[in-house]
């Protein structure tokens, strides 16, 4: 907005900004942010917090507060920025909600799965009493700034890791977005999701596979984004995962343990005939592919069990179960069987 540009430069008040950022990122990036700051003459405090599934708590969430506090920020013109992954997303996100009742912040994600995911929607939230995400809102950023580049210092691991959200918007709503994973997700891993010349058969199959991600991410949650509609496609991947992943910490990383859910939930869906054999294949050597787990000995057929009845006390009663019903195609079900369930799990443990 020309006129906001104006006001903002004639102002003689100094531009202050706080910044929260990941340590791991900010050994790699600091310095870069410091400098940018300093060159624009902007006042500003680095928070650098360890951000991570095990220190996700209202405890960070409270020591950001006091930092907040002691800079004296004015909620009105000076956003909060997070600088990270999903976790640090998450926790700045529930902070600036909470501080006086709302408080503008821009994401900044420097992780795939925080690139694809946390970047997009409203929510935000820290884990309670062992359980994912237990408290939290939904306070949508102001802002958030999308830089594939930061993607190339993170480990092979953690890429595949995010391939495993952007696989669960193509097994639930884009078929070529999965024949992107399949016929490039060695490429996507071996050059970090950067866009590389010289690769004609590759073309930009990076800036490709997150756009059609983030895209169809964005057709599921901007029409429901305080989730009054729970029949949500989004949730493929999470009915099991939650559990599974606060279960066997650290030894999982979250799309690893959306993965292993995905996995299962695909020989359920060849149990009810939803997908035939060749499907099931395909999209079980696709996940492969993306160097991704697809089972793991801490997911149970007690942990199932537990898990799917934790999830009917928070969707209305009904499991909401969303399936693939062929490649790229998905729809949501309240009657799949507990004897299908069992028969799905005792293939998926023999396979």
């Amino acid at each position: 907005d020309p006129q906001q540009i104006e006001l903002t430069t004639a102002s003689k008040r100094k531009l202050r900004r706080f910044i929260v950022i990941d340590e791991v990122v900010d050994k790699l990036y600091g310095s870069k942010v410091r400098e940018y700051f300093k060159e624009n003459n902007v006042q500003h405090k680095i928070l650098a917090l360890p951000t991570t599934e095990e220190t996700k708590s209202m405890d960070l969430v409270l020591n950001i507060l006091h930092e907040v506090q002691n800079f004296s920020l004015d909620r009105r013109t000076e956003p909060i920025i997070a600088i990270g992954g999903g976790v640090c997303l998450d926790i700045v996100g529930l902070a600036a909600s909470l501080y006086r009742r709302r408080t503008p912040y821009i994401r900044v994600p420097t992780t795939l799965l925080s690139y694809v995911d946390a970047s997009v929607g409203a929510k935000n939230g820290v884990n309670f009493l062992q359980c994912k995400n237990k408290l939290g809102g939904y306070t949508p950023p102001v802002a958030s700034f999308l830089d594939r580049s930061f993607i190339q210092s993170i480990p092979r691991r953690h890429i595949s890791n995010g391939l495993g959200e952007i696989l669960k918007m193509a097994l639930m709503k884009h078929k070529g977005l999965f024949d992107l994973l399949k016929d490039h997700g060695k490429y996507l891993l071996d050059t970090k999701f950067q866009s590389c010349n010289g690769f004609a058969d590759h073309g930009d199959a990076a800036l490709q596979t997150t756009r059609i991600a983030i895209e169809t991410m964005l057709e599921e949650l901007a029409p429901n984004l305080w989730e009054d509609d729970l029949d949500r496609l989004v949730d493929f991947g999470h009915l099991i995962s939650p559990e599974l992943e606060m279960r066997v910490l650290p030894s999982l990383m979250h799309g690893e343990a959306v993965n292993v859910d995905m996995a299962f939930m695909t020989y359920v869906a060849h149990a009810r005939g939803l997908l035939d054999a060749e499907e099931k294949e395909q999209i079980l050597q696709c996940m492969r592919g993306l160097e991704l787990p697809v089972w793991h000995s801490g997911c149970s057929w007690a942990l199932i069990q537990r898990a799917l009845r934790e999830r009917l006390k928070h969707s209305g009663g009904q499991p909401r179960m969303p399936l693939p019903t062929g490649l790229g195609v998905a729809e949501i079900f309240n009657d799949t069987s507990e004897e299908t369930l069992e028969r799905a799990y005792e293939l998926w443990v023999r396979d």
